[in-house]
This record gives structure tokens, sequence and C-alpha cells, in this order.
């Protein structure tokens, strides 16, 4: 009997490890999941990127917009050909993350300097949350919203 109770002990805390080692995982992945599409969506102004990291229903709320893909994809089209183009530089600074089986969110600072041949033209600054989900391709981010910080 106690050996059968030790299995089970062993099985108990076993189970509870390789949830807090995932819920670990998934955290890195939603963080990185935020990361990434600003590098690859908002820094390089490439609408190809969007599927990539947002779902078909993909909403920003953003100073009181409603944006969808169509309305980032063609934002970013016309962005593109603005020249000078200035350099994005994107810091994210996590504030929370958490996980609920297939969904999560995530809370953060966003800070993005822009720079013209090295020189910064100009800093902004967000307070955004985001909602992500676990699809078949990994996870992906349902809504954004993005509350502007004024410059001091």
């Amino acid at each position: 009997m106690k050996r059968l109770n030790s299995i089970i002990l062993m099985m108990f805390f076993t189970t509870i490890s390789f949830g807090q080692v995932s819920n670990e995982t998934d955290k890195t992945r939603i963080k990185d999941l935020v990361i990434e599409s600003f590098d690859e969506i908002w820094s390089k102004l490439d609408s190809k990127n969007i599927d990539k990291y947002y779902t078909k229903d993909f909403l920003l709320l953003e100073n009181g917009e409603v944006w969808n893909n169509d309305s980032i994809a063609h934002y970013l089209d016309n962005a593109i050909l603005r020249k000078p183009n200035p350099k994005r530089m994107n810091t994210i600074e996590i504030i929370e993350i958490k996980i609920a089986n297939r969904m999560a969110w995530i809370a953060y600072q966003n800070y993005a300097t822009f720079s013209t041949d090295n020189k910064i033209i100009r800093k902004a600054h967000w307070l955004e949350s985001a909602t992500a989900i676990l699809t078949e391709n990994g996870w992906k981010l349902e809504m954004l919203h993005s509350t502007r910080i004024k410059n001091e």
C-alpha cells in the first residue's frame, strides 16, 4: 500500500512539474510572438507577415480606431512607399502573461525608436495588451489594444 501511495504521489508531482514547464514555455512563446510580430510586421512594414502572426479575425484597437488585417495591410503597403523610410527599433517590456488552456493574454510596455541615417527622429511609447489563441499553426495574436503614452 505504501508503495502504491508513493507511486501515485510521484505521478502527481511529475504531472504538476510538466504543467509548469509547459506554461513557462508557452509564456516564452507568447512573448516572442509579440516581439516578432512588431519586428516582422511594423518595423519591416511587411503586410505579408500579417497571416503569420495574426488570426484571420484579428483586431487592433488603437487611439479610438478599430483596425483589421485589411486596414493594417493597406496602411503598411502605403507606408513602405513613403521615402525616406525610418528604421524602427522596438523594445517590449512585459508586465504580465496569463495562459488558460488554448488562450492567453499579455500586458506590456512597447517602446519604439525611429531613426534615419542613424539619427533618432522620433520616440514613441504605448501601453498595450493582447490576446492570443493556440491554433494548429502555433500561437497567434487575436486582438491588440494600444494606448499611446505621451512623451515626456
